[in-house]
């Protein structure tokens, strides 16, 4: 078992991230690799100054345009939208790992009297008309029923019958999401965009716990190292703390994952065994940990375990979208701040797509983190390139005063 210290983890953490130093994915085919390394990054539509996605890949990935995402998606197909950690992005390699969750729901969706007839009128008409979404599908009617759509469960709720079947044909494997406007969902038949070789093939796994070893594992790699408890990093997987533990365990075992002590910290964390090396070129002090500051989406893969955040950087970070306007103590979308190796603070961007104008509302500084003209002149940089990035001009002042 390794002992490190707190610096020594953060560091190994937004190294493997690609947070520090220079730019370790560049492009397109960066973008892609990134996902192939978190193996999947979540998907919100809410557009504010860019998709959660868009703002995950443009934090990391040098050069980064919206348009990239959506070419990766729909055009080439090497990434795929579906249900992984909530809503996701993934790659399409993976699509065989998930095939005993498409055939558990197939088996589910059966179980409604409806859905099996539905399913016969939605894939004649799309193999007719192409792409559909479930306003344009000529569907009528409602549907009560169980959704098999999440990982954690199902829930209940009654739904245009359009959008229902759709779903379930979508959760099965059969249609995939074709593009997207807005927030609208077009579907078509999977078959057309995804090889044979890759839709039929059978799941790699012998049985669900060698599945669930997998996804943890994956997700351990998303952020660089996790510890063995309950934790948001997990969402989605829908395991015991048992079943958890014993995964755990099996993997320490056969030598996938290792065990690490960080001083300060009650609990073990863990990282992939295959991490090692960078982890050591850390410790010896010869990563390239140069400061960047970069701005991360409120969904990012380094703030999947916000108690673990907490407990590295001291640094405390709520979603407040979903938080009613009163009770909000800092605003409807915040990103927070990194510059090197801390966390310095929050910011309030707004896109103004009408204007072609990008505001900052406000700049919270944390506590003890001085006004330095090169924090200035970084952070202002950067709200240039969100700017940018949103095919925006940024507003005269640039920045509003930082608070602390």
């Amino acid at each position: 078992m390794l002992t490190i210290t707190g610096r020594e983890a953060r560091q190994f953490i937004l190294v493997r991230q690609g947070l520090l130093g220079r730019y370790r994915w560049t492009g397109k085919e960066g973008a892609c690799r990134y996902v192939r390394q978190a193996g999947c990054i979540q998907f919100d539509p809410v557009d504010v100054c860019g998709r959660n996605a868009e703002l995950t890949l443009q934090s990391r990935v040098g050069r980064f345009r919206k348009e990239m995402l959506e070419e990766l998606l729909y055009r080439d197909r090497l990434l795929v939208d579906y249900t992984d950690k909530e809503l996701s992005i993934w790659p399409v390699e993976d699509w065989p790992c998930f095939s005993s969750f498409r055939e558990r729901s197939a088996e589910h969706g059966r179980q409604f009297e409806r859905i099996p007839e539905l399913e016969r009128e939605a894939l004649a008409y799309i193999r007719e008309h192409g792409p559909v979404s479930s306003d344009t599908l000529p569907i009528e009617g409602r549907v009560f029923w169980h959704s098999s759509m999440h990982w954690s469960g199902h829930w209940q709720r009654d739904s245009l019958a359009s959008r229902s079947v759709l779903e379930q044909l979508y959760t099965d494997g059969v249609l995939l999401i074709h593009h997207k406007s807005g927030s609208r969902k077009f579907y078509d038949l999977a078959e057309k965009y995804i090889s044979p070789e890759l839709l039929q093939a059978p799941s790699p796994f012998r049985d669900e716990a060698s599945f669930l070893d997998w996804r943890i594992q994956r997700r351990i790699g998303a952020v660089g190292l996790l510890w063995n408890r309950r934790s948001d990093a997990f969402l989605g997987i829908g395991m015991t703390a048992e079943e958890r533990n014993a995964s755990f365990e099996r993997m320490k075992k056969d030598g996938r994952i290792m065990e690490v002590r960080v001083e300060g910290l009650r609990d073990s964390l863990y990282g992939l065994t295959r991490d090692l090396p960078e982890l050591e070129r850390v410790m010896r002090g010869e990563a390239d940990t140069g400061a960047r500051l970069e701005f991360l989406a409120p969904l990012d893969p380094m703030l999947w375990d916000r108690k673990l955040v907490e407990a590295l950087w001291s640094f405390r970070y709520s979603w407040e979208i979903y938080t009613p306007p009163a009770k909000r103590k800092y605003g409807y979308y915040v990103l927070p701040v990194l510059w090197g190796d801390r966390f310095i603070g929050r910011i309030e961007p707004r896109a103004d797509r009408k204007r072609k104008v990008l505001t900052v509302g406000h700049i919270w500084l944390e506590t003890g983190v001085r006004q330095t003209r090169k924090l200035a002149v970084s952070m202002e940089r950067a709200v240039h390139r969100l700017a940018a990035f949103n095919d925006c001009d940024v507003e005269e002042p640039p920045l509003p005063e930082m608070q602390t």
